[in-house]
């Protein structure tokens, strides 16, 4: 009688033997615990928990929603992506040769949102003959003096610049705008900036007494500007801490960088850090006025399709005869005290620039150019570099910038 239940207990067959050596038969019970332990030690690599499962599922789910995530919020485009490819993975102080030659891909959207007073004159009438010279398509604005935006004119801004026809180069003095929020591809951001003090003092100037174009352009400019306000003297602003010589007048070129949230146009380190987060991101280039024939020399090896020959056009004796009419008259320099009181009200200016210069050394190094090295300044404590021959006097109170352009041109 024990015998027959035993028998009923393993159906399988009698003994020691272990049950189902090839799997539960159809219609069967499935094997009992000691079974499955003894066939998942055979493999070890199926040992898991459903919770393990889900874990590693909603890791790869974090990741792939980070991803699309980044994306939408502005991550670099795929053109600069490809740029430091080829740039490849050495850093630029490791390797200060030229790269491999290799054919750059090729941008079809390119911004170029001018910093005021900051050579932009000289680049645009360079982008103008350069237009028709390789045809792609120059985008300007008719409004000059609007550098921040609603969100609403933000969306139609961007919306008429992406249905510009490709390829285009877009160019308007205006605050950093991020496309990849509103639904559009990011473009690739080209900019130049100079020494603050230099092009505050630039500014201060231009809008009182004009420039070798004619004496009158600077009453066109400020009809309303009292005489003794257009007389007041450079010292006695700064010193008297006159609203246009302290913060936050003076807080200028980051918000270009920065971007349009409310926060950009406030001196700090938020605005500054976000400036410099943007230019590593979202800008191909950003020169330095100061060495502005190697930022043509940059620009014409990363993007040929809009610059190349730029360098020839711009050294021609005609071309720089014009960008000569445009220096600023009667400019004159503040004292030592003026100059370190501006100074250290431009501090994150300065902390600004000196981090895209070195940046803009780093890359020359890249591609075998060498640094202008300056002498050291009479005072340590400050430092107005000599004011260029190309210097371009242009500021958010211009009106009738590009059809200044246009005369030019025609002549």
């Amino acid at each position: 009688m024990k015998k027959k239940q035993q028998q009923q207990q393993h159906p399988g067959g009698g003994g020691g033997a272990e049950p189902w050596p090839r799997g539960a038969p159809a219609g069967g019970a499935p094997p009992g615990p000691g079974g499955w332990k003894r066939r998942l030690r055979q493999l070890p690599l199926l040992r898991f928990s459903l919770r393990d499962y889900g874990f590693c599922m909603a890791t790869l789910l974090v990741f792939c929603l980070g991803s699309l995530f980044y994306q939408l919020g502005g991550g670099p485009p795929r053109f600069l992506l490809d740029l430091r490819q080829y740039l490849g993975n050495s850093t630029y102080l490791d390797d200060h040769g030229p790269p491999p030659s290799k054919v750059l891909p090729f941008p079809s959207q390119v911004v170029y949102n001018r910093v005021g007073k900051c050579g932009s004159r000289t680049v645009v009438l360079l982008l103008r003959i350069l237009s028709e010279k390789h045809g792609f398509n120059l985008v300007t604005s008719d409004i000059h003096n609007k550098t921040r935006l609603t969100k609403n004119e933000q969306m139609e801004l961007i919306k008429n610049i992406s249905t510009a026809e490709q390829p285009y180069l877009f160019t308007r003095h205006v605050h950093f705008l991020n496309f990849s929020r509103f639904g559009g591809d990011q473009p690739v951001y080209i900019n130049i900036i100079r020494d603050p003090v230099n092009r505050f003092l630039s500014n201060y100037f231009f809008r009182r007494f004009g420039d070798w174009r004619g004496e009158q352009n600077h009453m066109i400019r400020t009809p309303s500007m009292r005489q003794e306000e257009r007389y007041l003297d450079i010292n006695e602003c700064i010193l008297e801490n006159y609203p246009e010589c302290s913060n936050p007048r003076l807080f200028y070129i980051i918000p270009y960088f920065c971007g349009q949230h409310p926060r950009c146009r406030e001196p700090g380190e938020w605005a500054l850090e976000r400036a410099k987060l943007n230019v590593n991101e979202n800008f191909l280039l950003v020169g330095i006025l100061e060495e502005l024939e190697d930022v043509l020399l940059l620009l014409e090896r990363f993007l040929p399709h809009y610059f190349k020959g730029v360098l020839s056009i711009y050294k021609d004796p005609e071309h720089r005869k014009l960008g000569n009419m445009t220096v600023t008259v009667r400019k004159t320099v503040p004292s030592p005290e003026a100059v370190q009181i501006l100074y250290q009200r431009m501090r994150y200016e300065y902390e600004f620039y000196h981090y895209v210069k070195e940046q803009f050394h780093l890359l020359k190094r890249k591609f075998g150019l060498k640094s202008q090295v300056s002498k050291p300044p009479l005072r340590p404590q400050f430092f107005i570099p000599s004011p260029l021959e190309t210097e371009e006097p242009i500021g958010d109170e211009e009106q009738d910038d590009e059809k200044w352009l246009e005369d030019i041109y025609k002549r």
